[in-house]
Parts: structure tokens; sequence; C-alpha cells
């Protein structure tokens, strides 16, 4: 039985040891880079937005019809001699499965890789009532020789060495096993599994497609191991979750065109095996097999019907969201999920194992976006995760107190920017110099010792803004700036660097001083109603249909803004038609001088400066923009050095970086090692949330480089006399 822990402090600890495994790190590390290459590869030439798209399309419609597609599916089924059963839970269905396996003397059963299996644990079921179950997958074969669980759902034994395997396997059949010597260890469980597969008295499976109209089910594997367990003994039991039905053929196959692809950037499986009906077999009743198929509910069909969690069904366990999770790529599979693994398991969990093994976990989210990018069925799984975090602080009624504090401060914007002019003053017996304070009362912050923070700014951005004004006749566009709390009240020289460029480019601009937090600070803490709250407030602040353009230097808010705000309001169309005015007219920084202002390089000087670029998570996947800011930074005059993993997380997350720093200094490290070894002296970022991380990180760590927003970059070079 998998145990996960259910507080904070014991789940942080188990993630510091996980940290310090080095083999892990590497290996899963290495995974992810060969995996981004591969899967590029292979959808190349393909339209996969539009297969996304599609699929997302048949999940929604097979998801809102389960019930129904499972009846015609047990129609066909038990037509072609199928036996049909329904459970409601993991325990029934569990005890369906031994009740068969009772009914027919089973004493020896053979399993292949089957996630649902996992989820109702099977395994122990059928063990405690005598029965020896032999998981005829490698990677599950060795884990379950371990009695781990999977720690990814394709590749379940990814986070063992081959020396780890060879342990196993020495103690397993007694005799040496040379860890350099994979094939012969393939060889050593293939000898092992085929005494397995020939006294078998039942097989179990799960299944990838359960088709309505023709009552077949679809296995897709690499090892041919399946075919074998659906074959040999005389007795099959399929164990299916609802979501896997669908209505035809034709929805199973377009599904498969992406499941190999997204899930090890393979072009197609080795194997995938079609059963329809029982099938000849000599030692089985009548000379044929008896077939069985378990459809499993725990929750699937309470969630179809939530409106907002529903989409979580479209889930093709491709293991994807795991793959590019650069939290999951740190502390592997047991430590970022609970059966189901990545983010799509920080949902699943909730759902299928409860709020005590969800409570913890789903904390362990940065929102940088990388899986929701990866996604094959368009599952929207920050937004979620944060949603199942919110219900379960909602079902333990206990709010932490700086969710609490947070929400007072925030929900009324004068109390929230009287108490950020208050600390300003406060802060100066703890500044260590202009730029940054030694350190804040531990009471309020601890292991923050990885980056320096930065000091508040004496006077906010929004005071400055009566002075810097410059009215403009005839001016080319007309500007709405949503500063965001950072560039108002840490980095305010961001909004007169932009001010600079308005002017040099005939730009008029407005900073309406009743803006207030996005409200994302909000949302990832669970405190959706004060993320409401402000997001009505800002709508209604920046009067978006008096301008052409709002413009935001903060990726974090223009991404929270342009995706979040609608979907805060989806039940609320009148509402949602209101933020959605701001949304539609929210543009970033680099967009904006790119593609609307269509700078050149003669607007700038001739000097050039070797810089690289770190791609903020909001900006490069929650808003889109990728080539934009590379090709202001060459206009700009920047010689524009390659960065290994850019878009890769710097593991700031708002908060995240407060709840989790053992994580937050892992990714910063590696973010500064890697522009370090770029050879750039200037590091450049389009989020004053990520110079906030960067720079304090370079300070604290002495290192030889300048961290600026890319607005600041851009205005130091832009010819003064144009």
């Amino acid at each position: 039985m998998i145990r996960t822990p259910q507080d904070l402090k014991t789940y942080r600890n188990e993630l510091k040891k996980a940290i310090e495994n080095a083999f892990l790190r590497d290996t899963l590390d290495n995974f992810s880079s060969a995996y981004k290459e591969s899967r590029a590869a292979a959808f190349a030439g393909m339209d996969l937005e539009s297969l996304v798209r599609e699929i997302a399309r048949s999940k929604d419609a097979s998801v809102s019809g389960l019930e129904e597609l499972f009846l015609t599916f047990k129609v066909h089924a038990e037509s072609a001699g199928i036996q049909v059963h329904s459970a409601g839970n993991a325990s029934e269905a569990n005890a369906v499965i031994c009740d068969i396996a009772r009914s027919h003397g089973v004493r020896n059963i053979i399993k292949s890789k089957s996630m649902t299996a996992e989820e109702t644990f099977l395994n122990d079921a059928l063990e405690k009532k005598g029965m020896h179950v032999t998981e005829t997958d490698l990677g599950e074969w060795i884990i379950q020789q371990r009695r781990e669980g999977p720690s990814h759902m394709v590749m379940p034994a990814i986070h063992l060495s081959r020396g780890q395997v060879a342990e196993l396997f020495t103690r397993v059949t007694g005799s040496y096993q040379n860890p350099d010597d994979i094939s012969e260890m393939v060889r050593t469980a293939r000898k092992l599994l085929r005494k397995a597969y020939f006294e078998a008295d039942m097989g179990i499976s799960g299944a990838n497609f359960a088709i309505a109209d023709s009552g077949t089910i679809g296995i897709v594997t690499n090892e041919g191991n399946a075919r074998l367990v659906t074959t040999l003994p005389p007795v099959h039991v399929a164990l299916i979750g609802y979501d896997k039905l669908v209505p035809d053929l034709k929805t199973a196959l377009r599904i498969l065109e992406v499941l190999p692809k997204n899930a090890t950037g393979q072009i197609i499986s080795t194997y995938v095996s079609w059963i329809s009906g029982a099938n000849e077999c000599a030692p089985g009743p009548k000379g044929f097999k008896e077939m069985h198929i378990v459809f499993l509910d725990n929750g699937r069909l309470a969630l179809a019907r939530n409106p907002m969690f529903r989409q979580a069904l479209r889930c093709i366990r491709c293991g994807a969201c795991a793959n590019v999770c650069p939290i999951y790529r740190l502390v592997g599979g047991h430590n970022y999920g609970h059966v189901y693994i990545g983010a799509i398991g920080l949902i699943l969990t909730y759902f299928y194992h409860g709020k005590n093994n969800a409570r913890a976990i789903v904390q362990n989210c940065l929102n940088c976006q990388t899986c929701k990018g990866i996604c094959p069925a368009g599952i929207d799984l920050p937004f979620l995760i944060k949603e199942v975090y919110r219900t379960v602080l909602k079902e333990d009624r206990k709010r932490p107190m700086k969710n609490m504090l947070l929400s007072k401060a925030l929900k009324n914007r004068k109390r929230f920017h009287f108490l950020l002019r208050k600390a300003a003053l406060a802060q100066k017996p703890l500044r260590k110099d202009a730029h940054f304070i030694r350190h804040l009362p531990l009471f309020f912050i601890k292991e923050q010792h990885f980056r320096s923070l930065p000091a508040l700014a004496p006077i906010p951005f929004r005071d400055q803004w009566e002075r810097l004004f410059v009215p403009l006749e005839n001016p080319r566009f007309r500007v709405a700036v949503f500063g965001g709390c950072l560039v108002d009240f840490v980095y305010p020289e961001q909004g007169r660097a932009l001010l600079e460029l308005f002017k040099a480019y005939h730009v008029s601009a407005e900073y309406p001083t009743d803006q207030t937090c996005c409200g994302l600070p909000a949302l990832m803490t669970g405190e959706k109603d004060t993320a409401q709250e402000l997001a009505i407030q800002n709508t209604r602040a920046m009067r978006a249909s008096e301008f052409d353009f709002v413009l935001t230097l903060c990726a974090s808010c223009g991404s929270h803004i342009k995706e979040n705000y609608p979907k805060l309001f989806g039940d609320q169309p009148d509402v949602c038609e209101e933020v959605s005015k701001l949304s539609n007219k929210l543009i970033d920084f680099s967009s904006f001088m790119v593609d609307v202002l269509e700078v050149r390089r003669e607007d700038f000087t001739d000097t050039t400066s070797k810089a690289t670029y770190h791609a903020p998570c909001h900006l490069c996947r929650g808003l889109g923009v990728v080539d934009a800011p590379k090709s202001l930074m060459t206009s700009a005059g920047l010689d524009c050095l390659p960065m290994e993993k850019e878009d890769v997380c710097c593991g700031l997350g708002g908060s995240y970086s407060f709840d989790f720093p053992e994580i937050s200094a892992q990714l910063l490290q590696e973010k500064l090692d890697n522009a370090e070894a770029s050879g750039a002296e200037i590091l450049l970022t389009d989020c004053p949330g990520c110079v906030l991380q960067l720079r304090g990180g370079v300070n604290a760590q002495k290192r030889n480089l300048r961290v600026q927003h890319l607005v600041e970059a851009v205005a130091e070079r832009k010819k003064k006399d144009t």
C-alpha cells in the first residue's frame, strides 16, 4: 500500500531527501532533455494544435455520456461472449475480481501494466486471498519485487539505477547479476516470467480504450506482455476505468496517433492489441477463453458531472505532464503523486484517494504551465490543481493564517497599498544596500538564504506617475499600463524605462491608479473569492474600452489576466464578458515593441553587449510569446547568446519559493549555472518576478552577472534623438 505524507512538514522532509539523490536528479534530467527532442521529432510536420483540439472535443463528448457509452459497450461485449461488471469503488472492483478468481480455483495470476489496478491496490487484495500475482511488464515486475509503486505512469522503474536493478536480480535469482550487462538481466527476467506465463490460471490487464459500438478493448504496449497475458491463461479479466470509454474506433485511433509520441517520443508503440469477444482457448470452458471486463467508477461518474473538473477525465495516461515538470525532475514520482503521478496525479488523487492523500502534494505546483503546454488533451492542469487545493482547504475548514492575512489585505486596495508604504519605511533598519534587505525576521520567512530579497522602493511607481506623465497630441496609440505589485512597489525603474520608450515612439500612456494586485497570489493559495474580487476591481479600474492596448511588464500578471480572468467567472456570463474586455486588450511589452511599434535596429545605438535570455513561464506558455523577446534583443543591439533550458522555471512561482524553498533554490541554482555557461554578461527576462528571483540569486551567490528586465536594457540602448 502506498503511503503519502498528509501534512506539509512531513512532505517537505521527504522532498529534501529526494533532492539529495543525485542519481535520481541526473536520470530524470537526462530523460527530460532527450524526451523534448524525440517528441519534437515525432510530431514534426503534424498540426499538433488541431489534434489537441480534436482530442479534447472527442473526450469531452465521451465524458458527457459515460453511462450511455457503458450500456452500449455492455450490449455489444456480452453479445460477443464477454461478461461485463461495474464497480462503484476500489473495494468493489477488487471483490469482483477476487470472486472470479476464487470461482475458477485460481492460484497463479499474471498481470500486464495497469494504472487502474494500481489505483485499487488490486495485487494486495489478491495476495491477501492467497493468490500469487506476477507483473509481466519488466518495469512493473521490478517494482513489484521491491514492494514499491510506480514512479511514472509509462516508465514505472525509471527511478532505479542499473546497479539497484542488478542487486535486486541477484537477490531474486540467487546468482550474481552484472549491472553492466543489461541484456543478460533482461534475459534473466524473461526466463523467470516465461514460467509464470505457462503456470498462470488467470490473466489481468487494463486497457487504453473501451470502444462502445463494438464492445472492443484496445491495449497499447511496448513489450508484448499484454498479448501473452490476455491470450495464454483460460481466464482474462480487464479492469478499466469508465473514462476509457470512447464511442468508436475512429476516436480511439485519433488518440492512438498522439499517445506514443507524447508519452515517450516514439512514432508508434510496438504492440497494439484489439480484443473483441471471447477467443478460442483449449483449456477454457467449452474450448473458449472466459473473459470478464470490470468497469471502475471510483469517483469518475461524479467527476464527469462536475463542470469544473470533468476535463481531468480527458487524460489519456501518456505521463507527459511528469516528463516536462521541473519538480518531478528533481524529486521523482514517489514524491510527486500518490498512485497517479505528475500534474494529473495532483488532481486525481483527491477524487480517487481522498483529500488526506492530496492535502500536501497538491500544494507542490509552481504554476509554470509546462504541463498544460504538453497535454495532448488540452487539460488546464495548473488551474485545476489550484481548484483542488481550494477544495481541500474548504473541506478541512482550516484556512492557513497566511491565506487569511493575504485575503484581508488584498481585498481592500487602499489598505494593501498603505501596508506596502509602511513596510517600505519599516524596512530601513534591515536594508543591506539600496536594492536588497539583509533578511526578514525568521518568524516571517525561513530558509531564504539561497537568494537576497529586494527592498521595497522608497517611492512607488504610482506616486511618481504625476511627475513623469507628459501629455501627447495625436499619439500613435493610447495605452493603459498595468503595473503589477512588483513594478509598482519594488521596481519602479522598470516603469520609468517603459515611459521613456513610449515618449520616444509617441505613445500616450495612462496609469490608472485604482488598479491593484492582479489576484494571482490569491488564486495560487486557493483564495478564489479574493481573486474574483480583484479581477473585478482591476477590470473597472483599467477601463480597457478607452484604450488601444493594456500593456503589462509582468508576464505573470499578463497571463493571469488573459487566461484566468474569464475562467474565474465561467458561470457568470455578464461578469465574464466584462473581464474579457480587459483580457482581450492585454499585451506584453515585447509583443508591443515588435509587433505593434515594429522597432528597427537603426532606432538603437551601435553598442553591443553579450546577453542571454530567461523565458518567463507565463510569457512563453501562458501568453504564448516566444520569438518577440529575442527579436527585440537583436533589434536593440544585444548579442543574444543561447542558454540551455531557457524556458525552464527559475523557481519563484510567487509564494511557492517560500513554501518549498529547497526546490526553488535548486531550480535557481541550475538557471544561474546555465546563464553563466552561456558566456553572457547580462541575464535578461520579461517578468519582474523572475528579476526578483534571478537578481536575488546573483547577489546572494556573488555571481558575475547583471540581471535586468528587458525593458531596462532596451531603454538604455534607445537613441535619444529618434
